[in-house]
């Protein structure tokens, strides 16, 4: 029975609007068993709707058979008799691996899961049927919800690899580095403090939206850091010009000047930190100062980011600066208290390589 399926308007409307139902209820058999009729319908031959949907010839000319002798009256499942069946913990597991790998890992020609696609990969991998209604709870009890996705950069995907690479190798071989020459390591980046000031959340009375008067300039106070893993010491130089490898060559100098011994030296790639002027400059205080690039997109990895965040919080998120004056000055005078709170900066180290599971010391 290789010939064309023939239906009527009336019929193949029909067929459509028992195809919604099944989606609806989730009956993954019928939906299949529609679907196949409709091929065969639209001129596909029995070899590619079998190939397609999985079927035999035969189950397929059951389907014809059954469709021409009873209508729409053959398109109806029994239940089976006895307790449902389940998945094991270890079929579980499996589920979710295959769900972590997404749909077209699956043999899906879809960018995402739903319900009737993880009813249908339950039934085709496992041999078992579940209603929508418990796919959703078996889902939620293997750790998975319905959320939106985001968007991330092609150019991102070997970030995790890079980070990898530097928590298991790179990190290491600074410690083992740092114990070898008696050497600080030193956690190194810029701030920018804006005169317009910050905003933050803090308690208020409902319905009256706190305030903040800002001047509207458009002008900021920068300021070059170093925080030490050992000690806790914090090093920073402000600056009213901009970010250049002049301005920062001349902080590291201040930072040589007040320090004795090796430093190790971990900076992001920002590109005034990887110039060629910089480069050279590196090169020619090779003899005190070791530098390593942290991975591309990690600012987590760097702690210093930690305490600009704690520094804006106590010098200008929610304060108003009147002059630019007012902003260096109240910026100063919070970087002179952390200088003498090693113990703050300490305690971010700590939580730091707590998580790279090693120790400071």
């Amino acid at each position: 029975m290789n010939c064309r399926l023939t239906l009527t308007a009336k019929l193949r409307l029909a067929l459509i609007e028992r195809l919604h139902e099944a989606y609806e209820w989730g009956q993954l058999r019928l939906i299949k068993r529609i679907h196949a009729l409709l091929d065969l319908a639209d001129g596909k031959t029995f070899p590619e709707v079998a190939e397609r949907f999985q079927l035999s010839a035969q189950t397929l000319r059951n389907y014809v058979t059954a469709l021409i002798l009873k209508g729409l009256d053959s398109l109806t499942y029994q239940r089976p008799p006895g307790r449902p069946a389940k998945l094991t913990k270890t079929q579980h597991k499996e589920l979710g691996d295959l769900l972590d790998a997404g749909p077209e890992q699956a043999g899906y020609d879809v960018g995402g899961w739903n319900t009737v696609l993880i009813q249908d990969v339950i039934l085709t991998k496992f041999g078992v049927e579940y209603t929508p209604h418990y796919v959703a709870e078996l889902l939620d009890v293997l750790g998975f919800s319905w959320q939106k996705a985001r968007f991330q950069s092609d150019h991102l995907e070997g970030v995790a690899l890079a980070q990898q690479e530097w928590m298991t190798k790179t990190w290491p071989e600074i410690q083992a580095l740092a114990k070898q020459k008696q050497a600080m390591i030193l956690f190194g980046d810029e701030a920018s403090f804006a005169q317009w000031g910050s905003l933050s959340y803090t308690w208020a009375r409902k319905g009256h939206q706190p305030t903040v008067k800002t001047s509207g300039k458009r002008k900021a106070y920068k300021v070059f850091g170093v925080i030490d893993l050992f000690s806790g010491a914090l090093f920073t130089q402000g600056h009213t010009g901009k970010f250049n490898s002049d301005s920062y060559q001349a902080f590291l100098l201040q930072v040589l000047a007040k320090t004795k011994g090796h430093l190790i030296l971990i900076q992001d790639g920002a590109r005034y930190h990887t110039s060629k002027a910089m480069q050279a400059f590196f090169a020619q205080h090779a003899e005190r100062l070791t530098v390593y690039p942290l991975p591309a997109y990690s600012p987590n990895f760097n702690p210093i980011e930690y305490l600009w965040r704690k520094l804006k919080r106590a010098a200008t998120h929610l304060r108003y600066f009147p002059t630019f004056e007012a902003l260096v000055q109240k910026v100063e005078e919070k970087l002179q208290l952390f200088a003498t709170l090693p113990d703050e900066i300490l305690a971010l180290m700590g939580k730091y390589c707590e998580s790279l599971g090693t120790q400071a010391a």
